[in-house]
């Protein structure tokens, strides 16, 4: 159904994390510093969907284009994904994209429908199904690579972080045909058809593989492993159904990975019993919603403690969205309690618990990271 993945050159001499240009070298950032456990300048913050749907320059940008298109036309995706960098002083930018961007581009009939969602024309119900996908291959990534290039040449030393969708979430979307609150199809054919579930993970894992190295290969410095839906499973359910696809894209960028290579967090909502989990597929941040507390999940993750029982993975996260609006002191007083757990973990990168909300002001975000950046270590 699909090539086998086979491994190319590791980052190439050009690329920001390793060049020895001090004007483009990301290398010293707050960002990469906080994701490797070390004290940079500041302390480094970012938000999940600080590009988009809270910014007035976005919906201006956007207009007259669909949620896809804007994701594929090169120089809009790196225009939005550099207005909240420009109007929040944030320490990285996300790249703008999409978990079902892969499926777009392989040729799968698939659309956002606005209030809704993604939506898939033939949702994947069987094995026949499953035979009919489409082959992937690198040169799809045509537009997002040309995107990157265009972001990274303008954010100097200042991180490009890429996403992707984990291959649980994409494989639900694909089995669901739009979002669910249960899961209920996915959870089905998993334990019901577990060829056909290894199948589809299989071709998940890849486009979320190959989807993550295009966008390494072409600039970004971090990656974000985001799985959506992971918490609608049991811990059982994740380790035997789900993990070991998860690895395989993962997989698809352990050479461009390591202690000096490009940091990779694994984040997923709801997913607080499985932390331990999610980092053993390969991350080397773990991202925490806001339903955990940071010193919780230090301890959960603390399987092999240093020598002052700290845990071996950094974490992000994790300001509640909810409390961006409400009053400043309430915000603040929450961040400063965020700043004091995180700070048992071995690096702590700010963050939400999940994405910025679309109603949230901006300017409470840029006030937000200028008083984070007001905090010493």
């Amino acid at each position: 159904m699909t090539k086998a993945f086979s491994q190319s050159p590791a980052l190439p001499a050009t690329h920001p994390l390793i060049t020895d240009d001090a004007e483009r070298s990301t290398a010293e950032s707050a960002l990469i510093k906080g994701y490797r456990g070390q004290q940079g300048h500041r302390r480094p913050v970012w938000f999940m969907r600080q590009a988009g749907r809270s910014l007035p320059e976005y919906r201006k940008l956007r207009e007259g284009t669909t949620m896809l298109e804007s994701c594929l036309i090169p120089d809009m995706a790196s225009e939005i994904t550099l207005q909240p960098v420009r109007r929040h002083d944030v320490d990285a930018a996300i790249f703008f994209s999409d978990i079902v961007i892969p499926l777009k581009l392989a040729g799968i009939g698939v659309e956002i429908q606005p209030g809704v969602g993604p939506v898939l024309d033939a949702p994947i119900r069987s094995g026949e199904d499953i035979n009919n996908l489409p082959e992937l291959t690198d040169d799809i990534f045509a537009p997002i690579t040309e995107a990157v290039k265009l972001t990274v040449a303008e954010l100097g030393p200042r991180p490009l972080i890429g996403f992707a969708g984990a291959p649980y979430t994409v494989a639900a979307y694909m089995v669901e045909g739009r979002p669910s609150r249960d899961h209920l199809g996915p959870r089905t054919m998993m334990h019901n058809d577990p060829e056909s579930w290894d199948r589809l993970m299989a071709w998940a894992a890849e486009a979320s593989g190959r989807f993550l190295r295009a966008q390494i290969m072409a600039g970004a410095s971090a990656a974000q492993l985001f799985d959506s839906w992971a918490g609608s499973l049991s811990r059982a359910n994740y380790e035997t159904g789900v993990m070991p696809y998860s690895k395989q894209a993962i997989e698809h960028i352990s050479d461009l990975t390591g202690p000096t290579g490009v940091p990779l967090v694994h984040f997923g909502t709801g997913t607080s019993e499985i932390l331990d989990l999610m980092r053993d597929t390969g991350a080397s941040v773990v991202g925490v919603d806001y339903r955990l507390r940071l010193d919780e999940a230090n301890r959960r993750l603390a399987n092999t403690p240093g020598p002052d029982g700290r845990t071996t993975v950094p974490l992000q996260g994790n300001i509640d969205p909810a409390l961006l609006a409400a009053d400043w002191s309430v915000l603040e007083a929450h961040v400063r309690d965020v700043i004091t757990q995180g700070a048992q973990a071995p690096g702590h990168v700010l963050n939400l618990g999940h994405g910025v909300p679309p109603t949230t002001d901006p300017t409470v975000l840029t006030r937000l990271v200028e008083f984070i950046h007001s905090i010493d270590y």
